[in-house]
């Protein structure tokens, strides 16, 4: 039978092993990414040429500075009104049925390419034209939608 194993020796690598089994490691490395690493030395060499990479390097340094004018910026009344106006449009816009807005954005689309056709024809429109396209269901149609939209604008505004 084999003698009972009493002691265990711990090997401790020298600070020199250690550090050339690190180049090795990181040899290996290289070598298995030795396209990507080209690539992107081109790439800095690039940054460098152009003289990015020393302006990115600059406001990492001044990232302090950096941070506090940006801060400064965004809290501006301009910025904080743009914010809030968004962030009311988009809750305004979550309320809206997407078929109807579909429907509505296709509409005005269609009515500016009208529009367009109009302002070509360059014909002269008056008062007994504006009677006679009442009649028209498509011009009622939008003038039945103005009319409710303007009333339901002006119920939004009383309170």
């Amino acid at each position: 039978m084999a003698n009972p194993i009493k002691m265990i020796k711990k090997v401790e690598l020298t600070e020199e092993q250690k550090m050339s089994q690190s180049l090795e490691s990181l040899l290996g490395e290289v070598a298995q990414n030795k396209d990507s690493l080209l690539e992107t030395l081109h790439l800095l060499q690039e940054l460098h040429n152009s003289g990015i990479l020393e302006a990115a390097g600059s406001l990492v340094k001044a990232k302090e500075k950096v941070a506090k004018i940006a801060v400064g910026q965004m809290t501006r009344e301009p910025v904080t009104n743009i914010l809030n106006n968004t962030m009311a449009a988009g809750g305004a816009l979550a309320t809206l049925d997407p078929e109807m807005t579909k429907k509505l954005m296709g509409s005005v689309a269609k009515g500016l390419a009208k529009a367009e056709q109009g302002l070509q024809s360059n014909s002269k429109v008056g008062i007994l034209d504006l009677i006679k396209v009442l009649n028209d269901p498509d011009i009622n149609r939008a003038i039945g939608f103005g009319l409710n939209l303007l009333k339901g604008i002006g119920e939004g505004l009383k309170g």
